[in-house]
């Protein structure tokens, strides 16, 4: 069975070593450790998947505790049906989230148009009096 290093892990998904630190002091990840006092760590093919799954997880948003909570299912195939519907609302609570940012990102831009629009009106505004005022 191959094994990694954290520096391999780290090079093969372009995070840090302190990154992959982080993930395993959330339980995220469990290396066996060898060497002096146990110093090196070693990962498995399974540190591996999940390390890969946990940075799917964030790519999509979720928090730790989320992703914790799917790739320990994950791992016991006790009902995949339980874990898909789990997983579902997972991602519909999600969702539900980021559409409501979306919605208060619209509002804002929507805010900052009709400020902008009104900064723009006024300057035009004081511009033609202005020349008005030399031109006479």
């Amino acid at each position: 069975m191959p094994t990694y290093t954290i520096t391999e892990l780290a090079r093969e998904f372009d995070i840090t070593a302190r990154a992959i630190r982080f993930y395993e002091d959330q339980g995220l990840l469990s290396p066996s450790r060898e060497g002096a006092g146990g110093r090196n760590r070693v990962y498995t093919p399974r540190d591996r998947t999940r390390l890969k799954l946990t940075l799917r997880g964030k790519r999509l948003g979720l928090s730790l505790a989320e992703i914790k909570s799917l790739v320990d299912m994950y791992e016991t195939p006790k009902d995949s049906v339980a874990q898909m519907h789990r997983f579902l609302s997972v991602l519909s609570q999600h969702r539900e989230t980021l559409e409501q940012q979306r919605e208060d990102i619209e509002m804002s831009l929507a805010e900052i148009q009709a400020h902008e629009d009104e900064c723009k009106r006024l300057l035009a505004s004081h511009e033609s009096g202005v020349s008005s005022a030399i031109g006479t």
